[in-house]
């Protein structure tokens, strides 16, 4: 048996619990992000006093500082090691931590105050891009490249558990004690969560080749259009995150927490139910489907009368959701030369990053002239427009699988 040979039964004998510390410390570092989804905005709203667009800017910072920092992290990674990568994330998680507090004795100045808070979400974007990135790329070096559809699915399923259980634990910790705990709480897990990751082996992922960094401009021309069907669709996402909240204390409601599980919990299952049907229906025509049941959902949001209603809606956004990603990615990596799938994925997902970095202070524009309930209308319009790009996608797949056929028959 060749050495490649016994490298790839290896790697074919891989299994989950290889991956369960990567997936205790992605969980750790987005149950951090996930305590402050429900919190920040009515924190910005009712504690500083400030209007919708400075809710939205809030949180949306966060998504703006992951976009510009994830060729930054995945360029740190490939050369300076997927550990380090991490723990970089973790220190930076805990240090804005530390600038929500320094927010919080800022109070009488609420300029200040407001800019602080906002150097804080930044720098929690960015420490967020390291952690997901080490972790990706530190997953992908112990599985094997082969197997990177798992490592990515159960790393991303840990990122949305961690988001399912910190959106209940952010809003009781505020509920009981105010921003300050979740001010201690971004600092203290990082810092525990450090303690566990330090004493891991890890080992290197290849370097990345500079022909791939110098392909960003082919890559970008072919994942362009799937890509901007991931945005459109990720605005229905971003318009629960930020103003899913404001919603419920605007309407008297209680259990705002609600809507974020139900958002999180229906994209896990999403993913574990029918995380295969992209490669088996193709990608473009899961997405088609995908885009219909989470503007349905976004659209339920807007028409609620009763808390109810909208826990049926986030659920329905969160399932829709789950499969648009692998949807239009599958027709990114398909669009791709081989040598470039890295890039192409990694290019793609800048497009997520750039609509939830827009999506909020677009929006809070939106509810400041329209009122807040407009925003899920706005919303799911958008999400909508994503439509005829699937249309587009599925009918171009599809002649190039027909011409396909045809030089197969030529060529018999």
């Amino acid at each position: 048996m060749s050495a490649e040979e016994i490298q790839t039964s290896n790697n074919s004998r891989w299994s989950l619990p290889a991956l369960l510390p990567l997936m205790g410390v992605v969980f750790a570092s987005f149950l951090v992000i996930g305590m402050a989804i429900p919190v920040v905005p009515l924190y910005v709203s009712h504690g500083l006093g400030l209007g919708t667009f400075m809710v939205g800017l809030a949180v949306s910072c966060e998504f703006a500082t992951a976009l510009f920092s994830r060729i930054w992290a995945g360029h740190h990674a490939d050369t300076r090691g997927a550990k380090r990568t991490v723990i970089i994330g973790l220190i930076m998680g805990a240090i804005a931590g530390l600038l929500y507090v320094a927010s919080l004795s800022l109070l009488s100045m609420q300029g200040l105050s407001i800019l602080v808070l906002l150097l804080g979400r930044g720098l929690l974007g960015a420490a967020e891009s390291f952690v997901i990135t080490g972790a990706l790329s530190w997953g992908l070096a112990t599985a094997g490249v082969q197997n990177a559809g798992k490592v990515i699915a159960w790393l991303g399923t840990a990122l949305w558990a961690g988001f399912a259980a910190g959106a209940p634990a952010g809003t009781a910790l505020y509920d009981d004690y105010g921003f300050i705990s979740i001010a201690l709480g971004t600092i203290i897990l990082p810092l525990l969560t450090l303690l566990f990751v330090v004493p891991l082996t890890a080992k290197q992922a290849t370097n990345r080749s500079s022909s791939a960094l110098k392909a960003m401009t082919q890559v970008l021309g072919v994942v362009w259009l799937p890509g901007i069907g991931l945005a459109l669709t990720a605005v229905g996402f971003g318009a629960i995150t930020t103003f899913g909240a404001l919603l419920f204390a605007h309407r008297d409601w209680s259990s705002a927490w609600l809507v974020f599980t139900s958002l999180s919990v229906a994209f896990i299952l999403g993913r574990i139910l029918f995380g295969h049907l992209p490669d088996k229906l193709g990608g473009a025509r899961v997405a088609l489907v995908s885009v219909l049941v989470e503007a349905f959902g976004v659209l339920l949001i807007w028409l609620a009368p009763s808390p109810t209603l909208v826990f049926i809606g986030a659920a329905f956004t969160g399932l829709g959701y789950s499969l648009v990603y692998p949807g239009f990615g599958l027709v990114a990596v398909h669009l791709a030369s081989p040598e470039n799938y890295g890039l192409a994925m990694g290019t793609y997902t800048a497009f997520l990053d750039l609509s939830l970095g827009l999506a909020g202070p677009s929006l809070g524009l939106v509810a400041a002239h329209t009122g807040l309930g407009s925003v899920f209308l706005v919303s799911a319009v958008v999400v909508l427009c994503a439509t005829p790009i699937a249309l587009y996608l599925l009918k171009t797949r599809a002649a190039v699988r027909a011409t396909s056929q045809e030089e197969r028959l030529d060529n018999a």
